[in-house]
């Protein structure tokens, strides 16, 4: 018979590995059927017989003999004369099947026949696509990088998919080359138009959970909760752990011997600071080992605000505030009280006239007040008590700047 191009149709899309025998052969039907309704009003007098494999099929429609002078639809019915052409004993009443050959519907509707066909598999291929992302929503995933881009690095898997890992869910150290193999979370799946888009997330704390769960095989196994996880994509992160067994060490567990056990994932993150705490409900207790490697010499808290005030020795300060304000932000997320600083007063010393570094701004230029601040120094005396060259690492400050400030600060106190 007349396949025409439809045989083409049929091979290219037979070994497909998404779509099995039984689906490919029910879309082919439906993609036929809607074109007999189109040529003839109705469908429900044919029969189609479909051979994938070999790209080939059959069409047969049935009518009932009626006398020539009562014939009333032609799609469903045939005369008495029409039916014995084809075969001379037939009588009122029977039924006749006649095959409908391809050519019959038109050369046009064969092309949009096609057309159909792909539309089809390709609607096919993109609602499966999207439910098996969508199962692993919140999963690790790994695929080789494509393509770099300005603003997203577009990922396709070892099955052709492509994924997209915009630059506002890469970690700021990421630097990718084509062939390059990515790890991420599949963060969300979007539908662009009839396409599914598959969002992966490298500055998610989901990236992070799960992490734990691929590379410690405690947390894998259950013997060990991430209770939660906070972090600053490529700075620094704080994970509360917690096990219902009293003989496990869960932070041990985690870190490993000379954080041999938390050394992959740290890399795999562009070198983030992950600070691993042992989880309780004690919320005294926890924003104490949450705000490590400070000190905390006491806190007083504010349930009904969700606030707390944690008192702190002066050399403490910095430690608990951390590099560009990173150390409190983290704690205060962890542990979901909103964290305020108190420093305590040491009047043995003489450090209770501590001026604060803000009464400089007529001679200290204010980003330069800022700078100190980020790391928890906003007063004169502990500022003073610093080493330059600690300054200068922990500040993106110069040397000789900082030198400035530690003169203006020194003659306040010398006069």
């Amino acid at each position: 018979m007349e396949n025409l191009a439809l045989i083409d149709s049929f091979s290219e899309f037979k070994d497909n590995k998404l779509i099995d025998r039984v689906t490919l052969m029910a879309i082919l039907e439906d993609v036929f059927r809607n074109a007999l309704k189109k040529k003839y009003g109705s469908d429900d007098n044919f029969d189609i017989i479909i051979n994938p494999d070999k790209g080939d099929m059959e069409i047969w429609r049935r009518r009932v003999i009626v006398a020539d002078e009562d014939l009333d639809f032609e799609n469903e019915e045939i005369t008495l004369t029409e039916a014995r052409m084809i075969e001379a004993d037939f009588e009122i009443g029977e039924e006749v099947s006649e095959e409908v050959k391809l050519i019959d519907l038109g050369r046009r509707a064969i092309l949009a026949l096609r057309q159909n066909l792909i539309s089809k598999i390709h609607e096919h291929d993109n609602t499966n696509l999207y439910k098996q992302f969508k199962d692993i929503i919140g999963d690790i995933y790994t695929a080789e990088v494509h393509h770099v881009r300005p603003r997203v690095v577009i990922l396709v898997d070892d099955e052709g998919n492509e994924i997209v890992l915009p630059k506002e869910k890469q970690i700021p150290s990421d630097f990718f080359r084509k062939g390059d193999n990515v790890r991420g979370i599949i963060e969300s799946v979007e539908l662009k138009g009839n396409k599914p888009q598959i969002i992966m997330s490298r500055t998610s704390e989901k990236f992070l959970e799960k992490l734990f769960e691929q590379e410690i095989p405690e947390v894998f196994d259950g013997l060990i909760t991430v209770k939660n996880v906070v972090r600053i994509p490529g700075e620094k992160a704080k994970v509360a752990v917690d096990s219902y067994d009293d003989r496990i060490d869960p932070v041990g567990a985690c870190v490993g011997m000379k954080g041999s056990r938390i050394h992959g994932i740290v890399r795999e993150l562009g070198n983030e600071n992950i600070d691993v705490i042992n989880y309780t409900s004690n919320v005294q207790l926890f924003i104490t080992r949450a705000l490590s490697p400070a000190k905390v010499s006491s806190i007083k808290i504010d349930e009904e605000n969700k606030r707390a005030e944690v008192f702190l020795k002066l050399e403490e300060v910095s430690k608990a505030i951390g590099r560009g304000g990173h150390n409190i932000k983290l704690a205060g997320q962890l542990t979901g009280y909103e964290l305020d600083v108190i420093r305590e007063g040491d009047v043995a010393s003489g450090e209770d006239d501590d001026v604060e570094l803000t009464e400089f701004s007529d001679e200290i230029e204010g980003w330069v007040i800022e700078e100190f601040a980020k790391i928890g120094l906003d007063t004169a005396r502990s500022i003073l008590k610093q080493e330059v060259e600690d300054l200068v690492r922990r500040t993106d400050l110069e040397e000789e700047t900082i030198l400035d400030v530690m003169k203006i600060l020194k003659e306040e106190f010398d006069s």
